[in-house]
């Protein structure tokens, strides 16, 4: 059946399917148009700043916890993987152990699952947690409070916090010693937006020479006999 008769079955029709195609061209158009007006507004000198605190926390032997939640968890069991490859850096996230994430939720709620990983973890001065969120976290609007927790604890044993976010940058931007918030000029594209460039800027950060201490193996390798 028709994907259009299904949606008249139900009592309705759903407004994608009486779109004329021009339209579906216009909204790529537009998608990318917003990624090019948003690698010109990208904060350059904080991604910096990031660069060279993260270069210290590696020099005094610290760790990197990378902490988010959805798209943002998936970023920190990549970004846990080239960190600790390209950069040589000690890093983890407490979403790549599902059996310890799900008991804490069972056993202390959501809210407080990451903060009491890190207590476990023995978060210090000499560390840095990295935040992958749309949001960054907002206590009054009950919004990633797990987030939220995680960064009043790092604040008080003192540890370092970045964060790459969207919107306004929620609680991330306020307390982070350098925070990038993608911009954005469509509010119906905040998230892809916000997460597609995570992935880009610090795909950026681990690849910059001041932090890149191993080659990758597609630039290393010499294919031109090939």
């Amino acid at each position: 059946m028709p994907i259009s008769q299904k949606a008249r079955l139900h009592g309705r029709i759903h407004p994608i399917i009486n779109q004329p195609k021009d339209s579906f061209m216009q909204y790529i158009q537009n998608f990318f148009a917003e990624s090019k007006w948003i690698i010109d507004n990208l904060d350059l000198a904080a991604m910096e700043k990031m660069v060279s605190q993260i270069a210290e926390v590696r020099e005094r032997g610290g760790r990197l916890f990378f902490i988010g939640v959805g798209g943002g968890a998936g970023h920190c069991s990549h970004a846990v993987n080239d960190f600790r490859k390209i950069a040589g850096i000690e890093s983890y996230t407490p979403t790549d152990n599902v059996s310890e994430l799900t008991a804490r939720i069972n056993d202390d709620g959501w809210d407080t699952a990451f903060v009491n990983w890190l207590k476990g973890s023995r978060l210090n001065d000499k560390d840095g947690i990295f935040v992958f969120s749309v949001g960054g976290g907002d206590l009054e609007h009950n919004i990633s409070t797990n987030i939220v927790n995680s960064l009043i604890h790092a604040k008080e044993v003192g540890s370092k916090i970045w964060g790459v976010v969207g919107r306004k940058g929620g609680y991330t931007a306020k307390v982070a010693d350098a925070c990038v918030i993608i911009p954005s000029q469509q509010p119906g594209t905040v998230t892809p937006q916000t997460e597609a460039f995570q992935a880009v800027v610090w795909h950026m950060i681990v690849s910059h020479p001041m932090l890149q201490k191993n080659e990758m193996k597609w630039e290393s390798a010499d294919l031109s006999s090939k």
